[in-house]
């Protein structure tokens, strides 16, 4: 699962692909409508893969997060709405999948976003148990050497 060309902008309510880039930005397509729109260099946009979660030790890419989440719920759709959800609901499935995440630095807007964009990932077939491809490639150099 590679989530680096999916993208969060902010002011859009649901997560985007990137399909092209372009001089001043690029063209995006809604991950939810499958509608293609245009992003500026000016627009707030972030990489799925680049977000991580704080732990008490370090930081859990979000790839890794939403893994746990999908093999937590046999690859189901979370069992409550996102958008509904008492804080200590959300908070209790996120224990079960990090039980190590930083309870200070990581706050209630977060686990709903991280569950709200499980549900969007996982209905539009973006979620799978695969490694990503650098991961792989570092492995078998390790392996190599060794």
């Amino acid at each position: 699962m590679d989530l680096s060309n999916i993208l969060m902008i902010a002011g859009k309510p649901d997560l985007s692909e990137l399909v092209s880039q372009t001089r001043g930005g690029g063209v995006v397509k809604s991950l939810v409508t499958g509608q293609k729109y245009s992003i500026f260099r000016s627009d707030r946009v972030s990489s799925l893969g680049d977000i991580r979660i704080f732990t008490d030790s370090d930081e859990c890419p979000l790839q890794e997060v939403m893994q746990s989440i999908f093999k937590k719920l046999d690859g189901q759709p979370t069992p409550f709405d996102t958008h509904k959800a008492e804080a200590k609901e959300m908070f209790a499935m996120l224990a079960e999948v990090l039980p190590d995440y930083d309870r200070e630095r990581v706050h209630a807007s977060d686990v709903k976003k991280i569950f709200a964009w499980y549900n969007i990932l996982l209905a539009a077939g973006r979620i799978d148990l695969e490694e990503p491809e650098a991961d792989a490639t570092e492995g078998q150099q390790e392996e190599q050497q060794a």
